[in-house]
């Protein structure tokens, strides 16, 4: 037996399950899918600054055409998540931008209203499968 260490045909990632990930869905409205778009393509810096104050890193929407669902993935790597997704809701450019995109999409969430009141406005969606490594 051989104790040779055998090299693998593709590379060996360092583990990246820094933080909590979280993936959140919501329906866009076809009709809003262009604004949509066009407003992520150029997100207001104070959104942003919101959302790394709050610890949040990693943040992507992904588009999925068949069914008109944006599909959202993010890393929190804060101490205190209910704090740090308050303060993002206290944020003025965060509000104002919620007025501005809640209009564009439906939520899966029973009893939602908006992003800024009600039970949510994102669905969250379970990890089935994580590969690290």
């Amino acid at each position: 037996m051989s104790t040779q260490a055998t090299e693998l045909p593709f590379p060996v990632l360092p583990k990246t399950d820094e933080g909590k990930r979280i993936c959140q869905v919501i329906r866009v409205k076809p009709e809003r899918l262009d604004e949509y778009k066009k407003v992520h393509a150029a997100v207001w810096p104070e959104v942003l600054g919101a959302l790394r104050k709050a610890h949040v890193v990693d943040y992507s929407i992904h588009f999925f055409e068949p069914h008109n669902l944006l599909i959202a993935h993010m890393r929190y790597i804060g101490k205190d998540f209910d704090q740090d997704m308050a303060g993002i809701a206290d944020s003025e450019a965060t509000k104002r931008w919620w007025k501005l995109t809640d209009g564009m999409q439906e939520s899966f969430v029973p009893g939602a209203t908006g992003s800024e009141s009600g039970p949510g406005w994102w669905a969250s969606a379970e990890e089935v499968f994580r590969m690290e490594g």
